[in-house]
């Protein structure tokens, strides 16, 4: 079942051989930019636990502290050059803007620039130098385990991305590749690369389908193949990033792992931007969001997982260029989402719309005896009124135990106040943003209004609970089934 969730976010720490993680950037080009308590608030509502700044501002890093959300800071372009030339700079750098804030606040890397080679190319000389003297302040503070130090750089430098075997970087930045690589494969750091999947197709002369910069399933025959490994590409995103592991392994490098520091797609653009759709950043983001969660990474390397931030959290609408560029977020400034993501397994990330409009789903993916036992809980025990799922009645179609139970876990869900551990029925349950009304079938809370709290605290069982029976006892013959055959034998009465 697709389930409709707002934000995503497992509490992991940074790990390229374990479980993936999708993080946020948040831009601040924003009339009436939320407050950084507001920005907080929006992030843990919406179970986001990875963000990158693009700076270190002060009254951000302070509004982040003890909330565990792990931190990417950045130095703006426009300090590079001091700190690339003065390691005094550096120290004093990260003495007010790390030092200053760890441990209360989760910074985990330090983002050093963005796109530096292609956007500041005058910087690019002493690029390496501030990542090396900003990484030694970090060692002298005894902090270079828990913070990495990388800069974000543009796919452009990729040069014959595809085929991916046959990548290699432009040639005129080898100076800096070489170095940067040593330095990244040094301090078991990682390369951090800004991926647009939007942009290649927009730029391939109708070359690359959008299909396939979507990552829309394709049929075998329509798969992208690499003819020197063989190697089976089902999106743009995979193929750009082995695009980068193998112009890393031309210049000798093969153990560096990638962090994805921006993907996105625009919800909106000028007359030239045709596909700059609410449809489309909806699918784009959806799809990567489940893509990088799946922990299946790349064709190349399908052992070690990318990590991708989104581009981005907020509609930056003060930024200047094509339409497009203000159109980029998650959420307005308000709070309001520009459109709701559709996922699957993507536990609560993105989970609660901030309208507060979240409804309670099985997982179709459950074993189906699990779902039919919580089914009858909430039939009984846990005093839903399931009269809407019987034979006739609005919500009996479709006649399935996972839209059934859907039903009775939502409906119990709404009447707890949507309380913490009313929707986990023994893991068969997860939240989600899509309102699963259907036809006449119209479910509590639609709209956006809660249910009615009903008397007493005792709350669906969970995962963790210890009272193993509490579903089992109603699963033969339960009561949900009982309620179905008394409830049949009454109209047959009436009928006679």
């Amino acid at each position: 079942m697709a389930l409709a969730v707002l934000l995503l976010f497992y509490l992991l720490s940074f790990s390229f051989h374990g479980d993936a993680y999708i993080g946020v950037n948040i831009g601040t080009d924003v009339t009436n930019m939320p407050s950084p308590t507001e920005t907080v608030a929006l992030l843990k509502a919406q179970s986001i636990q990875h963000v990158r700044l693009y700076d270190a501002d002060r009254s951000m890093l302070l509004a982040l502290a003890k909330t565990g959300i792990q931190v990417i800071v950045s130095v703006p372009n426009d300090q590079i050059l001091g700190i690339g030339q003065s390691n005094t700079t550096a120290a004093n750098w990260v003495a007010r803007n790390i030092i200053a804030h760890v441990p209360s606040t989760n910074i985990t890397a330090i983002a050093v620039g963005s796109e530096v080679l292609t956007s500041l190319p005058n910087a690019a000389p002493v690029l390496v130098s501030a990542l090396q003297f900003i990484h030694s302040a970090l060692v002298a503070a005894n902090l270079d385990d828990q913070i990495k130090v990388s800069t974000p750089l543009s796919t452009s430098i990729i040069l014959d991305s595809f085929p991916p075997s046959q990548a290699f970087f432009n040639r005129t930045w080898d100076p800096v590749m070489t170095p940067l690589l040593k330095f990244l494969q040094s301090t078991s750091s990682y390369l951090m690369l800004n991926v647009y999947p939007y942009y290649d197709y927009m730029q391939s002369n109708d070359v690359i389908p959008l299909d396939y910069a979507l990552f829309r399933p394709l049929p075998p025959n329509k798969e992208a193949v690499d003819s020197n490994t063989l190697l089976h590409y089902t999106n743009v995103f995979d193929a750009i990033i082995d695009a980068a592991y193998f112009a890393m392994s031309y210049l000798k490098f093969t153990n560096i792992p990638i962090l994805v520091t921006e993907s996105g797609w625009p919800s909106k653009g000028g007359s030239t931007e045709p596909d700059a759709t609410p449809d489309n950043a909806n699918t784009y983001n959806s799809n990567l969001i489940r893509h990088v969660l799946n922990n299946t990474g790349t064709p190349k390397q399908p052992r070690i997982t990318v990590s991708t931030y989104i581009y981005e959290l907020y509609n930056e609408d003060l930024r200047t260029g094509p339409a497009s560029e203000s159109n980029w977020g998650l959420f307005y400034a308000n709070g309001a989402p520009v459109y709701t993501l559709h996922l699957t397994g993507a536990g609560t990330l993105f989970a609660n719309d901030t309208t507060n409009q979240t409804f309670c789903v099985a997982k179709s993916s459950a074993d189906s005896k699990m779902i039919q036992a919580a089914l009858d809980w909430a039939c009984g025990p846990g005093k839903v009124d399931c009269s809407p799922l019987l034979h006739g009645q609005p919500c009996s179609e479709p006649d399935n135990v996972v839209a059934h139970a859907t039903y009775a876990f939502n409906a119990y869900y709404q009447k707890m106040d949507k309380s913490p551990g009313s929707c986990d029925f023994k893991g068969v349950a997860s939240v989600t943003t899509t309102n699963p009304s259907h036809g006449s079938c119209i479910f509590p809370g639609s709209g956006g209004k809660n249910g009615t709290s009903i008397n007493g605290t005792a709350l669906a069982p969970t995962i963790n609970s210890t009272d193993s029976g509490s579903f089992s006892q109603y699963y033969n013959g339960g009561y949900f089934t009982s309620y179905m055959i008394l409830a049949l034998l009454l109209s047959a009465l009436v009928v006679l």
